[in-house]
């Protein structure tokens, strides 16, 4: 079902009380209307771990007890991200208590394949509780969409990812695009902590050899402190020792970070003209909505659905799959065509009020 197949939410109504799972989330914070009205989702309850990581303070999601939800005011329940490390066992009775409470239970399909974890058993079987209890599936492309039919027989409502990049952002971004065009042309690959669906050293040396044989281009390797520092949590040793080599023969900018906040972030995505996603398997991305929004370039895997998002280049790389003539060829076209196929500040101002109207009808279709 599309957004063209959803009717029109009656406006005078009272509005509801959405639980969105993590409501802090800036997908989540973007279904929501830009004037502010419609439906109020809930803050995040602060959690009780004193450990989570700087800046995560919805996790872990306090909603996702069972007692919360069975104490807690709301009219709808609707579930994003955040349930990496919850037994399904945990998630079955979530999904009861909301029945049993008479709660709908709304499901995004935002990954139907973890990026966390190496083995998808587990995500599998947490999709295979959610996706049945839900009263209403939703997912981001038609593909996914499609995947989610065959394999438990729903039919999700197909709703495209909304901006990542606030709005005001974008259009200093878009003022600032023009006085860039006489710069080099600059290809970014953002390692960010290792992912397990990253396998760097796959695409490096055909990354930093295609990148050397273009006019007038740089290769921009960013990575966390945590995976090239000697001391780092999650150091790999090889890879920090292949990228320092590379960087002293000037090969390649070898950025080592902590994470940025968004400010930063925001600005490293608008400083490139291509982005490479350096993805073995996932679903979709919101690294890919922000290179849209800053109308950065983005060179996507064919694993997944992210091709479906929105206009990308794509490379072979899907699981035990990589062609590197692939990963070669998109760049090189890239550098020869400069794309520019980012989401224009209006077309993305029209989506989010589409998102939200879509939103809100079925919040109400549901809650009252």
């Amino acid at each position: 079902m599309t957004l063209a197949q959803r009717r029109q939410a009656p406006s005078s109504a009272p509005p509801l009380t959405i639980a969105s799972v993590p409501s802090g989330h800036v997908y989540v914070r973007h279904l929501s209307p830009l004037d502010g009205r419609g439906a109020v989702r809930l803050p995040d309850p602060a959690p009780a771990n004193p450990d989570r990581p700087t800046g995560a303070t919805w996790w872990p999601p306090v909603m996702l007890d069972p007692e919360w939800a069975r104490e807690a005011d709301f009219d709808v329940y609707h579930l994003h991200f955040g349930f990496d490390a919850c037994a399904p066992e945990q998630l079955d009775r979530l999904t009861r208590v909301l029945r049993g409470r008479g709660k709908p239970f709304v499901f995004t399909v935002h990954d139907l394949r973890n990026p966390h974890h190496s083995d998808r058993r587990l995500h599998d079987e947490q999709l295979d509780v959610l996706v049945a209890a839900a009263d209403a599936v939703m997912t981001l492309t038609p593909g996914a969409a499609r995947e989610i039919e065959s394999r438990w027989g729903r039919t999700p409502v197909v709703v495209p990812h909304p901006h990542v990049v606030d709005l005001p952002t974008i259009t200093r971004a878009l003022e600032v695009r023009p006085l860039w065009r006489h710069r080099p042309f600059r290809v970014g690959l953002h390692l960010k902590s290792l992912r397990a669906n990253m396998d760097p050293m796959r695409l490096l040396p055909t990354l930093v050899d295609t990148v050397a044989g273009l006019d007038d281009a740089v290769l921009q390797v960013n990575c966390h402190r945590d995976v090239l520092d000697h001391d780092g949590a999650r150091r790999d040793a090889a890879l920090s020792d292949w990228l320092r080599g590379e960087a002293a023969a000037k090969r390649l900018e070898l950025h080592v970070h902590d994470f940025f906040s968004d400010d930063d972030l925001w600005a490293y995505l608008a400083s490139l003209d291509l982005s490479v996603l350096p993805y073995t398997f996932g679903t979709h991305s919101g690294w890919l909505e922000a290179c849209r929004d800053l109308q950065t370039t983005v060179l996507a895997p064919t694993c997944g659905y992210y091709a479906e998002q929105g206009p990308v280049l794509t490379y072979t790389n899907d699981g035990d799959d990589f062609y590197a003539d692939s990963l070669r060829d998109a760049v090189v076209r890239a550098h020869a065509e400069r794309p520019r196929w980012g989401a224009t500040l209006d077309e993305r101002a029209a989506q989010r009020r589409e998102v939200a109207r879509v939103h809100e009808e079925l919040y109400r279709e549901l809650g009252r």
